[in-house]
């Protein structure tokens, strides 16, 4: 009875791990899809505008729309008129207080995020936090941290520590550049990482001797048995 739990419980516990990555990708686009729906679709003024002008409603047009729309704000922000009106929109943002802090804000990390010339979240780091003896990756946000070094009295990075398994959420710590140790691994290897909470192991962070047990013995087993010491 003992070993029919055991086989129950391990069969369940593959079907869950194999449904959870999908239905959690599956969530989080139906939710952005409902969130943009009910910006632009059917039943906002704007879908009521579409289905005048075109006579039906074409299903995921709101989504489509709302690409156009970026595209467009994008192409007249490239060129000297959108970037004259770009720049009193922001004069504009920057003096309203308690909008400008948030405006600011915002539109800096989108830059760091985006902006192909940005050096924000580009490189992986790890430094012993919040004690010596245990490490903690982190992203590096700012190579430079103006009048804080002056405070340091130590050449500093501004990096930004992830909370495993929620990398939205962490810390922006001031670490010493020499306490703080590059890794090569690409950001998107880091952020599976975190969410993993460290079960996933990214390839970039493999040894030889794991490359090589992987080469002979592929993890496509699908019809091998493991075999439990009773």
């Amino acid at each position: 009875m003992r070993v029919f739990l055991r086989r129950l419980w391990d069969t369940f516990t593959s079907g869950l791990l194999a449904i959870l990555p999908i239905g959690l990708t599956v969530y989080i686009l139906w939710s952005l899809y409902r969130m943009l729906d009910g910006l632009v679709g059917r039943s906002t003024p704007f879908g009521e505008m579409v289905v005048r002008a075109l006579g039906r409603w074409i299903p995921g047009m709101g989504i489509y729309i709302l690409l156009i729309l970026i595209l467009i704000v994008g192409l007249i922000t490239r060129n000297f008129l959108g970037r004259a009106v770009q720049y009193y929109l922001d004069r504009l943002f920057s003096s309203v207080p308690g909008v400008r802090g948030m405006y600011v804000a915002f539109k800096r990390f989108s830059h760091a995020l985006l902006a192909h010339d940005s050096t924000s979240f580009k490189k992986v780091v790890m430094f012993e936090y919040p004690r010596d003896g245990i490490w903690i990756i982190g992203l590096v946000t700012n190579e430079e941290v103006g009048k804080l070094e002056e405070k340091t009295g130590k050449d500093s990075l501004l990096v930004y520590a992830p909370t495993a398994p929620n990398p939205l959420s962490g810390m922006m710590l001031v670490v010493p550049r020499e306490k703080v140790t590059y890794l090569d691994m690409p950001v998107e290897d880091a952020l599976s990482m975190i969410i993993s909470s460290g079960s996933a192991l990214p390839t970039s962070l493999e040894t030889e001797q794991q490359d090589d047990e992987e080469l002979q013995h592929p993890w496509f087993k699908p019809f091998a048995h493991k075999r439990r010491k009773e």
